[in-house]
């Protein structure tokens, strides 16, 4: 029995992890025979994760078959609100319950991400790192579940915010506030600067909307 909840939570994560970086995008369609072969999994586990993943909202169906999803402008909206709150929280958490070890280790996230700057997909790789991070120094797992679920509809969003033109610049900046706020053990400062950072790459993200209705 263990056995066939590992190859579930497996083929789940493998489909996820897909969507997180970009092989399927928003509308593209998830044939399980297609899924089964490209992963190595029998196709009853990948049916269980389709139909798991379509119960999250993260695939939605077109006829019969099944896509993954998209956000519209008010899902949007309503997703960077809540992910605002929560992170924020998580940062003032972190300032009172993270272990210097921690710290340390963001603070050498954002020192090894100068050296990512020209590369948008690598830096939004380590970005995902970088608030997983905060999330667990947080140290409140009722928390870091509920941020766990906001960060796999992030993943449904077909490109990173930090592709826009001057953005990395500036998030690198960002993060290294809320580092600097943890460092100092200042709950309202880390709460602020990751709510500032939110509310930065929201901003971006309906630039880079509004640039693509241009087209």
């Amino acid at each position: 029995m263990s056995d066939q909840r590992s190859t579930q939570k497996d083929a789940y994560g493998l489909i996820l992890d897909a969507i997180d970086v970009g092989v399927y995008k928003p509308g593209d369609r998830l044939v399980e025979s297609e899924l089964a072969e490209r992963f190595g999994v029998s196709r009853t586990p990948i049916r269980e994760a389709l139909q798991r993943l379509e119960t999250q909202s993260l695939l939605t169906r077109d006829g019969r078959s099944l896509i993954v999803a998209s956000l519209d402008h008010n899902q949007l909206a309503e997703l960077y609100v809540v992910r605002a709150e929560l992170e924020g929280l998580a940062a003032r958490l972190a300032a009172r319950h993270a272990a210097p070890e921690e710290i340390r280790v963001l603070r050498e996230m954002v020192e090894d991400d100068r050296a990512r700057m020209d590369n948008p997909e690598a830096l939004a790789r380590s970005n995902r790192r970088f608030h997983k991070q905060i999330h667990l120094a947080s140290h409140n797992r009722y928390l870091v579940q509920q941020l766990d679920l906001v960060h796999r509809s992030m993943a449904l969003l077909a490109t990173t915010s930090l592709a826009f033109e001057g953005r990395s610049e500036t998030a690198l900046a960002e993060h290294d506030a809320i580092v600097t706020a943890l460092e100092a053990r200042d709950g309202d400062a880390a709460s602020l600067a990751l709510g500032n950072h939110i509310s930065r790459a929201f901003e971006t993200r309906l630039k880079i909307d509004a640039n693509s209705d241009d087209r």
